[in-house]
């Protein structure tokens, strides 16, 4: 079952990568992100209050926040900075990337957890899932070098390295996220990790946009804004709840939740109509045969 929410996170995030590209066209990055985290945790404070003033509405739910002392705040206030770091450098990396690029660069991610997840959990995967992460690999590799035609030379653009760091952050925070769910309940550090972030993004655009705003890029709004933060909270609460299952395989959910490269391939195909598609739409195939790899071998 929680293959299936992996899968559900996927294509939300998928969503969500097309709706932050849109939003930061032409926009300033660091208000976009500040938005984000801003309307993120509008979601999910009315949860926290529940929980706090009304605990027989919520109580037995999923939606449950219980209260808990300072040693767990002390541990998401860490999952709110992985996370902000992954994102600041996400969303300049997106800005100036076309989305057929940031994708497959982003897909790197569960090559590092995949180790991660071996030295730190134990994880072990069957013939299928080695089958399946192996052609995750090539296929992300291939989709990387068919970025190339484009004429984005991946060792002297600042963004391409922005989008790495994004990347290694984002694994780290993977990471942390199984050992967090092994411990917590999903609703605890998605809600909580969500206001944390938005007092840290409130403290950077107080101190360093808003002195500046007038020699950088203008921000402007967009209603897709909105639309990246219902998406991103959707799918982080699906992933939560996949994580908090006991047999759930880290290595394996975060390979998953990266075929949300698919959907912002559709997109970026059809909305914003960018390049040498048929390339790779051939490692998107892959992709897929990986995905149902993954599969056979949770049965």
């Amino acid at each position: 079952m929680w293959l299936f929410f992996a899968f559900l996170s996927a294509a939300l995030l998928g969503f969500y990568d097309v709706f932050k590209k849109k939003s930061l066209k032409d926009n300033a990055v660091l208000p976009v992100l500040f938005l984000n985290t801003l309307f993120s945790s509008l979601i999910f404070l009315p949860f926290i209050l529940l929980s706090i003033c009304m605990p027989q509405v919520l109580g037995g739910t999923i939606f449950d926040v219980p209260i808990v002392g300072w040693e767990v705040h002390r541990l998401i206030i860490i999952k709110s900075f992985i996370v902000l770091s992954s994102w600041i450098f996400g969303y300049f990396g997106m800005k100036h990337l076309p989305l057929t690029i940031v994708g497959p660069i982003n897909a790197t991610r569960p090559i590092m957890v995949l180790v991660g997840a071996m030295l730190l959990f134990g994880e072990r995967l069957n013939l299928y899932q080695w089958i399946g992460v192996i052609l995750g690999i090539i296929s992300f590799f291939m989709l990387s070098r068919s970025g190339k035609k484009e004429g984005i030379d991946f060792k002297h653009n600042k963004w391409i390295f922005f989008i790495i760091l994004a990347a290694i952050t984002g694994a780290v925070s993977g990471l942390y996220d199984k050992f967090l769910m092994k411990q917590l309940p999903p609703m605890v550090v998605q809600s909580w990790y969500n206001v944390y972030q938005l007092f840290i993004m409130g403290s950077i655009i107080l101190l360093l946009w808003y002195p500046k705003r007038k020699t950088t890029t203008p921000f402007r709004w967009d209603w897709a804004i909105i639309l990246i933060s219902v998406f991103l909270s959707a799918a982080d609460f699906v992933y939560f709840y996949a994580l908090s299952y006991d047999d759930s395989m880290i290595s394996i959910v975060s390979m998953v939740r990266r075929s949300s490269v698919i959907v912002s391939f559709i997109f970026g195909a059809m909305m914003f109509r960018e390049k040498n598609l048929k390339s790779k739409a051939i490692d998107l195939i892959l992709v897929l045969i990986g995905m149902f790899f993954l599969y056979l071998g949770t049965k």
